[in-house]
């Protein structure tokens, strides 16, 4: 007795799912675009028959976006028009324009408001209409970290503080890292030619060791981690990454214990190594432009 053949499952029609958010205007246009589609409550979306239905979605979303970001513009101009901002930090053109002096906290409350985007041959943040009432919820922190940034008012600032205890220590950090020496244990001496983690310059390149002691008293203010090895000190010369040898490093699969701190070194994890490779990076494009210009 020959083996009846299992009914084969029925071949599911040619066709694509659209989902958006509801609105009952934008239902009523997709279903004048799509006369055929039908609503699906198990999947909680629309079911377009055809075989070039992704295709006609993708294209209607599109034009849904464009269309309801023309009409969020056109609401942001009206309650600009209502309540403006007025500033010489911002410029008004077909979208809202805000040059400042570097400062990081206006590049975080920039980033924060939706839409904004640098544009680096205007040297200017661009921020459409539509951003306009996040923008102007922001617009009092950025303004203030603007003119705090003013070349002026950061030479103010380092005039009045050049006497305090602060810039006296902060001037004596600057020479110290100047010299481009760092205390390491002479009995667990760092790799050379490698980039290594380190308490107080985060990742460098050690490049040699003088063999020269470093007295107790003279890296202490600077260097404490070397006060509580128990080993002697020798000076470690250093410089920074280049992007290429960051890149190159291999990171360490878990941070770094006290052991690893105490001595000041240690191999780096992919978190440090991001943060190194993003200054580093950072640095290299700021050479190519003084060297364009």
């Amino acid at each position: 007795m020959e083996k009846s053949e299992a009914p084969s499952e029925p071949q599911k029609p040619p066709g694509a799912e659209a989902r958006f958010a509801y609105d009952r205007a934008a239902v009523e246009r997709f279903q004048l675009a799509f006369p055929r589609a039908r609503w699906s409550d198990e999947r909680r979306s629309w079911f377009v028959p055809g075989k070039t239905a992704a295709r006609r979605i993708e294209r209607w979303l599109a034009q849904e976006t464009a269309a309801r970001a023309a009409h969020d513009d056109s609401k942001g101009r009206d309650a600009f028009a209502f309540d403006p901002l007025s500033s010489h930090y911002l410029e008004v053109a077909d979208d809202l324009r805000i040059r400042t002096p570097y400062s990081k906290t206006v590049l975080e409350e920039l980033r924060a408001v939706p839409w904004a985007s640098w544009d680096d041959e205007l040297r200017v943040w661009r921020v459409p209409f539509r951003a306009y009432e996040e923008l102007r919820r922001r617009w009092p922190s950025i303004e203030r970290a603007a003119q705090r940034a003013e070349p002026e008012e950061r030479k103010r600032r380092r005039e009045a503080g050049k006497h305090s205890d602060e810039h006296k220590a902060a001037r004596l950090r600057h020479a110290e890292r100047r010299r481009r020496r760092y205390p390491v244990p002479a009995e667990d001496l760092p790799p050379l030619g490698r980039a290594v983690a380190t308490v107080q310059y985060d990742i460098v390149v050690f490049t040699g060791i003088s063999g020269e002691l470093a007295h107790p008293s003279e890296p202490a203010p600077f260097y404490p981690q070397s006060m509580e090895t128990g080993f002697g000190a020798v000076w470690a010369r250093w410089r920074p990454p280049t992007l290429a040898e960051l890149i190159k490093t291999w990171p360490a699969r878990r941070p770094a214990g006290s052991a690893e701190r105490s001595r000041g070194w240690w191999q780096p994890t992919l978190g440090e190594l991001r943060i190194a490779r993003r200054k580093a990076k950072s640095l290299e494009r700021r050479k190519r432009s003084r060297s364009a210009d």
